[in-house]
């Protein structure tokens, strides 16, 4: 008996499926979701923020005294510097502004992430000390993108969806000129690290670097070394933390 054409038909079928297969599971694995979250943004803010008035920049890493830090998106105007910082989550999100961390809860399992403002925080910190401009006009905008839904009252400035646009566009007041939006933006683009695989590599290894507790760091703000220190008194008596060794002239603390 010839099988040859079963073989034909079986080789046809699967000459597509299996791509096919493989791009589904590309699509569902958090790589792509989270590429996928970053592009949309992208996109809604292309559609949404004039480019005559919010100067954009994307996947920004800078350097800062403690290695790097990189910045999902950046829109300059007159209006204010607005640091965005996407999550691609689904499930429910529980979390306040005060905790060091929030939660993602589904029917049977729930994970803890880092609070995203205080994640955000250090883009801020980075960008005032890069532009040299006034905390009071840097804004910390969080946008959840996946289909979570918050079961917390979340602050203004923490959206879901394109809810990020209409936070950025109720600042009316004018506190730039033209021509310092356009210069901060030059200054910017000449300091940021090229954005390619190595830099993003290189970005990983810094962070690593920071959670692993023998190794050296240094402080974010002044650039001295920071040491571990032994609370004395209080309700976290006996606990430690990293000090900046500059201290009672420069007070950063860091957890372990």
């Amino acid at each position: 008996m010839d099988f040859t054409p079963v073989i034909a038909q079986l080789w046809g079928t699967l000459s597509w499926a299996l791509p096919l297969l493989l791009l589904i599971t590309l699509f569902k694995s958090p790589w792509a979701k989270g590429h996928i979250g970053e592009w949309l943004v992208r996109l809604f803010a292309h559609w949404q923020l004039d480019a005559q008035i919010y100067r954009r920049l994307h996947n920004l890493t800078l350097n800062t005294p403690d290695g790097t830090t990189q910045i999902d998106h950046v829109f300059l105007s007159v209006h204010g510097i607005f640091v965005l910082e996407t999550k691609n989550m689904s499930g429910w999100i529980f979390g306040t502004e005060q905790q060091a961390q929030w939660t993602q809860r589904f029917p049977r399992r729930s994970f803890k992430f880092q609070n995203p403002l205080r994640q955000n925080y250090k883009h801020l910190k980075a960008l005032e000390a890069a532009l040299g401009v006034s905390p009071a006009h840097l804004h910390s905008v969080i946008t959840f993108v996946g289909g979570s839904t918050f079961k917390t009252q979340m602050p203004a400035n923490v959206t879901r969806g394109i809810g990020f646009i209409r936070y950025i566009k109720s600042f009316r007041q004018v506190v730039f000129s033209e021509a310092e939006v356009d210069d901060m933006l030059q200054a910017l683009k000449a300091g940021r690290l090229a954005p390619s695989l190595a830099t993003h590599r290189e970005h990983v290894q810094h962070l690593k670097r920071r959670s692993d507790p023998s190794a050296e760091r240094c402080c974010p703000k002044c650039g001295s070394a920071l040491v571990i220190r032994t609370r004395k008194t209080g309700a976290n008596a006996g606990q430690q933390f990293w000090g900046c060794s500059a201290f009672p002239k420069c007070r950063i603390v860091q957890s372990l």
